[in-house]
């Protein structure tokens, strides 16, 4: 299975903000986010994704293309420019971007089984999913 990652979808406002600001970037094809340095790991990854935390939850996902150098000393983390909605799960804040295996990457929303969790507000989800109740 392939290794994902996980990264702040910093100035983002809501889901649909941020699924608008890479959609905007249809027209080429696909969206570069920069970072400093190109993961150690980044062979694993591909066929993975970039899961995107916005108020401290995993919201949703964009595949990754690849990386690319972008000749001024760092790299370029190469996304479609889509967004996937997964289920949504607690995820603390950090900065840059971190591994995320397979087996602890939210299923995709229109993969789940109807279970009634997608329909509960993520704070009382993750309230929850703290106490093992879910």
């Amino acid at each position: 299975m392939p290794l994902n990652m996980t990264r702040i979808a910093f100035g983002a406002e809501s889901h649909a903000h941020l699924r608008q600001r890479l959609e905007a970037h249809a027209s080429i094809g696909e969206v570069r986010l920069t970072t400093r340095y190109l993961p150690k790991r980044h062979e694993e990854m591909a066929g993975g994704s970039l899961y995107w935390i916005l108020n401290h939850s995993l919201i949703g996902r964009s595949p990754l293309i690849g990386f690319m150098d972008n000749g001024e000393g760092r790299t370029w983390i190469r996304l479609r420019p889509e967004l996937i909605a997964v289920r949504t799960i607690p995820k603390r804040a950090h900065q840059g971007w971190r591994y995320l295996e397979a087996k602890d990457a939210p299923p995709d929303l229109g993969a789940v089984d109807a279970d009634g969790r997608d329909e509960m507000p993520a704070q009382m989800l993750g309230e929850l999913m703290k106490m093992g109740l879910v």
